[in-house]
Formats: structure tokens, sequence, C-alpha cells
């Protein structure tokens, strides 16, 4: 069975899920970007290529980007990128393992070896909910079937990884993700507002802050946060500026980072004890460590 073929017996039309999508854009950004996360981007570079691109202008609420990592390296060789954990759930395809994989606070590790490919959609924080329709905490840290959300088994999502291009994924995964019908409502909107002012916001370091910003209640704020982000509003604000500080030191040469007292108060902690505390806790080694490029392996 086709891709085509087995998208279009699932639809009322009898169209393929292709046929009106939305022709993609251009990458928007690559590796002379911000790692987004990734951890020691310098390093990664050297290993693999990774691209993202824009969604369909009407996912935009509910998509952060798509994206690709294609690697080719020499036999038996190995690279271990690793991964800032996010408040995204990302739906993977990837040989063996296509996953909606939901947020988690643990730093995630991927081993690359030989030739591939995979292609991801990273959804905006809370943006996963309007297609799963329920609540997100209890699955924390857990795969979900791309079924459960797509009329697209993982199979046929794997083959299409194997014999598509990358624009083609995107518009497929255009399709798939505009049939699903995601509801653009007001606790979306209201989290899409919160979500700006954290990452925009460097002294917003505390729940209490977002409460009163936002005139809501503490308790009312962390059902939604668990409801349909699937991480408590804690953890975001410093998942956020942790991902900020391993960004920072990630940039420029070593002379011209900032120095990790005025990082920390930069990023709103009061002091360097606290943030080198979290900082190891996220991501694995202390800020001195991780400002020494000690946290890439290859082999």
């Amino acid at each position: 069975m086709t891709f085509n073929n087995g998208f279009a017996a699932k639809r009322k039309t009898g169209e393929a899920p292709d046929s009106k999508a939305a022709a993609p854009r251009s990458p928007f950004c690559d590796y002379s970007e911000p790692g987004l996360g990734v951890l020691n981007p310098a390093s990664g570079r050297q290993n693999f290529r990774l691209l993202r691109y824009d969604p369909a202008p009407e996912l935009a609420p509910f998509v952060l980007h798509y994206w690709t990592v294609e690697w080719e390296l020499p036999g038996g060789r190995s690279y271990v990128q690793e991964i800032v954990p996010n408040p995204c759930v990302n739906l993977v395809i990837e040989p063996g393992r296509t996953f909606c994989f939901t947020p988690s606070a643990e730093k995630f590790a991927k081993s690359l070896s030989g030739a591939g490919r995979v292609f991801g959609v990273k959804f905006r924080p809370g943006g996963f909910y309007p297609l799963l329709r329920e609540p997100l905490s209890p699955l924390a840290g857990m795969p979900i079937p791309v079924e459960r959300v797509l009329d697209a088994t993982a199979a046929e999502l794997e083959e299409a990884l194997r014999t598509r291009s990358s624009e083609e994924l995107i518009s497929i995964m255009n399709r798939l993700l505009l049939d699903a019908a995601p509801h653009f409502d007001a606790d979306a909107q209201l989290l899409c507002r919160m979500m700006a002012a954290i990452s925009s916001d460097r002294e917003l370091t505390k729940v209490d802050q977002l409460c009163e910003r936002f005139g809501i209640e503490k308790r009312t704020l962390q059902r939604l946060f668990n409801r349909r982000v699937g991480l408590a509003p804690k953890w975001v604000i410093r998942l956020q500026r942790l991902q900020e500080a391993a960004e920072a030191l990630d940039r420029g040469a070593a002379d011209s980072r900032p120095t990790l007292l005025h990082l920390s108060h930069e990023l709103g902690y009061h002091d360097q004890t606290h943030f080198g505390k979290d900082f190891k806790t996220v991501v694995g080694v202390t800020p001195e460590a991780y400002a020494l490029g000690g946290r890439a392996k290859t082999e």
C-alpha cells in the first residue's frame, strides 16, 4: 500500500492528504541560529544537520515548527546529542520509533551512528492538547501513538519518511494536522499569552508572579498547565531560564561569554549557588563545566 493510497481510502473526499496542502516555505533557521534546547550546537553541527520549517499559517497557534535531522557518520563512529528538556510535545517520525513524545523535566540524549533521517513536529506548549483532548500530566514522559491524534499510522508515516522529501513531508503533515481540526479556545489563548510572557520577561521567575500578572488563582493556573502542558508552571519557568542560560554560554568566544554571576542575575536568580544547582539538575553538569565544552560525546 502506498502512502497516498493508504490515506485516500480513509478520507470522505477520497483525496490524498497532501493534495491541497499549502506549499512549505524554506527552512527558517539552521545551526547558525540559537539551539532551542540543543546542547553544544557547535559540536552538533559537525555531526548532523538540523533544519526547522514553519507550519501552515493556520497551524501556527499550535505548532512551533517542523524539524528534520540528517546525519551520516563514518563506520564505527557514534555521536551522542543532548537536549535540554522543554514543555513541548514532539511528534517524531523515525524508523521503528514513531510516536508523540510528551514533555519531561529530564534531559534527553540521542545516540547517532551510521546514516539516518528523522522528521518531527514541535508543538507549542499546550498546542498538542487540542488534538489529544485529554489531560497531559498523567502522560508526562510517555510516548503516545500517532494514531490517537492523526488519521495516519506510524507505518504509513515511516514509509513517507523513507520515500518523500522534507517538503513533501511538510505538506502531508500540514494536511493531517488541519484535518484534525484543533480548536484555539480561550484557555489556549491564555496559555499562549502566558508562555509569551515567560519567554520575554526574565524577571518572571515565580508562579506567583504569573498569577498576579494574569489575574488567575494559583490552583487554577496549576490545573491549566497540568491539563494542557503536562508540566507544572514552576518547571516550565525554570526550564525556559535554564535553556536561555545554556544558549548564552554557547554563544561567542570563551572570553566574551557572560560571567556566571552576571548570567544568574540576568535570568532572575538571586544567587549563583541556586542557579548552579538548577543548571546541574537539568543539564547534568555545572555551568562552569558546560562553559568549558565538556558535554557532548563522540566515539
